[in-house]
């Protein structure tokens, strides 16, 4: 395996290189803020090894299996979970032998990245992972995840994490947040309250999640205002375990401000099942709205991820679920979108929205702009399929000019793959410091700014965005 560049992602040229050079070096070792992503609480709790290495770089990671799959790979070979408990390949080894004769097919992408940072500078791997090489690097891996100093309180700490947030179903009774708290270890590890089961219609087992949404709050959802107290009941209840903001994934930016009434008889028709598809639209984007309100009087920070079209394989989620690597960003409009919302509390000195996009045409059009006026709007960073060295610098580029740096919000990790945390921060440490240099470089912004804002992307803004 070839050894990482040092100055990997810097600029070519002589004076912006060195510039990013020093400006990374005073970020590199700044604590980890983890304020949005997707490892699970069960870890932290209980401490155990992980399986194997297949388990852990494999199976549950969507940018693995979802690049293998496009090669034709079934998911069954890769371990991934059939729906009606239907047989998968269960052999660690098995699996990785497929994953290291592939591995060529992640050439240039972030996850090749990530990968090569995981295996040697957290694992120690040297040796190239291919065909031939499959069991040898099994071997050493799942020897190294033997060893008490990866299990994942360990992990924690060598990865110099200071927070780290889960992201959790309003339904979540967050057990684990609970054992991780009474085991008296010192790692903070908060939740983020995920209501989409139980404010989407489309969302599988709605009306059974609305009724077991009554019967853990003790209040009665069958009415407008009972399952509004229920969000606010489970708001305060995930906020006693450390949350400090929501999380919000709909197909779109649409909100809506309907007179009480009305969102009342929208509300019945939904829970009945009886609205169309645009009256189901439209009950999300009320939603988001209450959202807004509620953020306003219990200061949770909300996140707003609008624009991925889920599950776009009738056969794949038939098969296997959620969340199998089938989620395909769409157009998306915001301006008109959020006009609503913004109208009914955007200007209200309490409420705090952080806005994604997997529309990147939309940067410099419409949230740039957005985020540049409105205070309560601020703008997360490149993700998901722009969780890349490109992506955070057209992120950057689009976004600057119109909303400065102080409307952004640093940088998340997104994540299930817990060995990559280390590895996607530093890419951004590193492209954000690259964009710094070409600042300084070209006259915008003297060395000592440039340190002050590579320090504040790296660490500050994440803590203040997200009253962490």
């Amino acid at each position: 395996m070839a050894p990482l560049d040092p100055d990997r992602l810097l600029p070519l040229e002589g004076r912006a290189r060195d510039l990013a050079r020093s400006l990374y070096e005073g970020v590199k070792d700044l604590p980890i803020i983890s304020p949005h992503g997707h490892t699970d609480p069960r870890w932290y709790a209980e401490d155990a090894a992980f399986p194997d290495p297949s388990q852990l770089f494999v199976t549950p990671d969507h940018y693995v299996f979802r690049m293998l799959h496009s090669q034709g790979i079934a998911l069954e070979s890769l371990g991934v979970p059939r729906a009606d408990g239907g047989e998968v390949e269960t052999d660690g080894r098995a699996i990785w032998r497929i994953f290291a004769a592939n591995a060529h097919l992640f050439r240039g992408t972030p996850s090749r990245l990530w990968l090569d940072h995981a295996f040697q500078q957290v694992l120690g791997l040297s040796t190239p992972i291919t065909a031939a090489t499959a069991d040898e690097t099994y071997d050493f891996i799942a020897e190294k995840l033997s060893q008490p100093e990866f299990r994942p309180r360990a992990l924690y700490e060598r990865f110099n994490i200071e927070v780290i947030s889960t992201t959790d179903s309003a339904l979540d009774d967050l057990r684990w947040h609970r054992m991780i708290r009474e085991s008296g270890w010192k790692g903070r590890v908060v939740p983020a309250y995920r209501p989409d089961a139980v404010t989407d219609p489309d969302f599988a087992g709605f009306a059974a999640s609305i009724a077991q949404l009554g019967e853990i709050s003790g209040e009665d959802t069958t009415t407008w205002e009972g399952y509004l107290n229920a969000h606010r009941s489970r708001r305060a209840y995930f906020k006693t375990f450390g949350a400090t903001s929501t999380d919000h994934g709909h197909p779109t930016a649409r909100t809506e401000d309907l007179a009480p009434k009305d969102a009342a008889a929208l509300y019945q028709k939904v829970i009945a099942g009886k609205a169309s598809a645009e009256e189901r639209d439209a009950f999300r984007g009320q939603m988001l709205t209450e959202m807004a309100r509620m953020s306003c009087e219990d200061g949770l920070v909300m996140q707003i991820h609008p624009g991925s079209f889920r599950n776009h394989s009738d056969r794949v989620m038939g098969m296997f679920g959620r969340d199998k690597g089938f989620d395909i960003p769409t157009r998306t409009d915001y301006v008109r979108a959020l006009r609503p919302l913004l109208n009914a509390v955007g200007h209200d000195p309490r409420l705090s929205v952080i806005l994604f996009t997997l529309d990147e045409t939309t940067l410099s059009r419409e949230l740039a702009p957005l985020a540049g006026v409105y205070p309560c709007l601020k703008l997360g960073p490149a993700w998901w399929f722009f969780d890349s060295a490109e992506g955070m610098r057209r992120f950057r580029e689009a976004t600057t000019e119109t909303a400065g740096f102080y409307n952004t919000v640093g940088f998340n990790d997104d994540t299930r793959a817990y060995l990559s945390i280390p590895a996607r921060h530093d890419v951004a440490r590193r492209v954000d410091c690259a964009y710094l240099a070409t600042l300084c470089a070209s006259g915008r912004l003297d060395e000592a700014e440039a340190s002050e804002v590579a320090h504040d992307l790296t660490y500050r803004l994440v803590k203040q965005a997200y009253r962490l």
